[in-house]
């Protein structure tokens, strides 16, 4: 997904140049492309599984796998606690290796870290493991969850596959392009737009699986984003650490909203405390999945 960005990318600036209204119609074009694109990749997989077995068809152990290992790569969940955990352990050490946290750092967020004192280190670690819990884990699961219900009903339609690279080709899109920098401004825009869409509601059921959906959406409210300061402030409040603050980009001071503003300060045991929270969660997900799966295919049974 991100080569394929790249390239169409080059082509569209080749293109519009720096025209706005080229560079916005050239960046939904190429959102519609790659988010299509990765759809019908996954229904195609998805079709090999339906047809495997018969006349011709492949094996059925092999499609499976292909399947399986494509619903994988859909969730960052295992990848995001070991990149955060990764920034944690030089933190731990007496003294901290706080040079060896920064560089670390910098591999899975944007902002600014050269000179970040431990404890705004600590803090960047606990926003980028609660924003992205969402974007990485809960939000593909979601849509995922979507697929296999739609595919329950109809087994020809796209399924948990196609939905999944679908919200992970918006997501992409959202991490390569939607800035608000350069020609990024216009050629970005679709896709961002497109990913808080997709994000809308599993952000929601995240801040209420973690049984703090009425202070997330009071603190995220004041956020530019619609998804990422509910998803931290549930994950704040969720610990009872306070997120937020001062940030630097490119040299240039943001103020983010404090969420849960008045709480302690996040520790290396509270960014664990999320991390766990995010596993559990995610198996309380795949669990209710289950079991509403069976449910309807009790109630079909019955019926029939």
């Amino acid at each position: 997904m991100g080569a394929t960005i790249g390239a169409l990318r080059q082509g569209v600036e080749t293109w519009a140049a720096d025209r706005p209204s080229k560079l916005r119609w050239g960046g939904a074009l190429l959102a519609a492309v790659v988010v299509v694109a990765s759809a019908a990749a996954g229904w195609a997989l998805e079709q090999l599984l339906r047809l495997s077995g018969g006349p011709g068809g492949w094996p059925g152990w092999l499609a499976m796998g292909l399947v399986v290992v494509g619903l994988a790569s859909a969730l960052a969940g295992r990848s995001l606690r070991l990149a955060v955990e990764a920034v944690l352990e030089p933190l731990a050490l007496e003294p901290p290796d706080l040079s060896l946290a920064r560089q670390r750092l910098a591999w899975i967020v944007g902002r600014d870290v050269e000179g970040l004192p431990r404890q705004e280190l600590l803090r960047a670690a606990a926003e980028t493991a609660s924003e992205n819990a969402v974007d990485g884990l809960f939000a593909p699961l979601f849509w995922m969850l979507m697929g296999a219900f739609v595919w329950g009903l109809a087994p020809q339609a796209p399924g948990p596959l196609a939905f999944a690279w679908a919200y992970k080709a918006s997501s992409t899109l959202d991490s390569m392009l939607g800035y608000r920098t350069g020609r990024l401004r216009w050629l970005g825009t679709a896709g961002a737009r497109l990913d808080d869409l997709l994000t809308w509601l599993p952000c929601r059921l995240t801040a209420l699986s973690l049984g703090q959906l009425a202070p997330a959406l009071a603190d995220g409210a004041s956020d530019a984003s619609p998804n990422a300061g509910v998803s931290e402030a549930a994950y704040a409040h969720a610990v009872g650490v306070q997120l937020g603050g001062a940030n630097y980009y490119g040299g240039q001071l943001r103020q983010k909203p404090l969420l849960n503003a008045g709480a302690g300060p996040v520790t290396g045991a509270s960014v664990q405390q999320m991390l766990g929270l995010s596993q559990r969660t995610a198996l309380i997900w795949l669990a209710v999945a289950k079991g509403w799966a069976l449910l309807w295919t009790a109630a079909q049974a019955m019926d029939q």
